[in-house]
Order: C-alpha cells, then structure tokens, then sequence
C-alpha cells in the first residue's frame, strides 16, 4: 500500500472525506507526506504514482490512477476518471463522466463534465466549460 486514510475528516456536500498519508516514497512524494482529501480508498488507486495533494477533494466514485495527479484547490467527483499523466489543478472541477488522460492539464477555473473526454497534450484552463466533447 502506498497510502492509507488518516483520522482527519471532513464534511463536504454531505460526503465524508479523509486526508491521505503517504505510507512509501514514490516519484516526488516522501512517506508520511499528508495529501488531500478522498472519500474512500476507491478513489485513488494504489498503484502507480497518482496522487491527490494539497487542499484538493475526490469523491463520489470518482477515480484518479496511472501517473495522475490531483493538486492545490481542484475538485474530480462523480463517476470522472482521470488517468495517464493528467493533472487537475488550481480550481478547476472535473465531474460527471468526465475522461482526462494523457498528458493533458486541466487548470484555472475551468470546469470539464457531462461525457466529455480530454487527453493527448490537451490543455483546458481559464474560466472554460467544457462538456460532451472531445478535445486533444
């Protein structure tokens, strides 16, 4: 196991979240280094280097796998999947069915939902919206 849910929770649209720990070293992360917040261990998988960090929340049955990352303020809920090397970052908010893989980076405020996917070297940022299309 690469991580484990602390005891520190929160409340947040009627979920509970818990902060990750880091239990091994792995990419740029240190074991005992403190992320961000899942709601269950089906959130973030135990494989690979993915990982959620900072102040960042995945929930619902929202999944984060491969090489991704999840970081600062971003939000990944509903039945999204964000996978390959993709990052979430600053404010942005990734829901629905929502696919993020590749290299691509989602950040600012955007916001990418419904059955969209987003993937190769795609990048989506700024206060856009992006949903039921494919970008690459």
């Amino acid at each position: 196991m690469k991580y484990k849910l602390t005891d520190e929770k929160m409340e947040y649209y009627g979920r509970t979240l818990y902060r990750i720990e880091a239990l091994k070293d792995f990419s740029d992360i240190k074991a005992g280094d403190l992320g961000g917040w899942i709601e269950s261990e089906g959130n973030l998988n135990q494989e690979g280097n993915c990982w959620v960090a900072d102040e960042a929340l995945v929930f619902y049955e929202a999944r984060i796998s491969d090489n991704a990352r999840v970081f600062e303020d971003a939000r990944v809920l509903g039945n999204a999947l964000v996978s390959g090397n993709a990052e979430i970052s600053d404010n942005a908010h990734v829901y629905g069915n929502a696919r993020i893989s590749g290299n691509a980076r989602v950040y600012g405020n955007a916001r990418v939902f419904g059955n969209a996917h987003i993937y190769e070297n795609a990048r989506v940022f700024g206060d856009v919206e992006i949903k039921n299309g494919y970008v690459r």
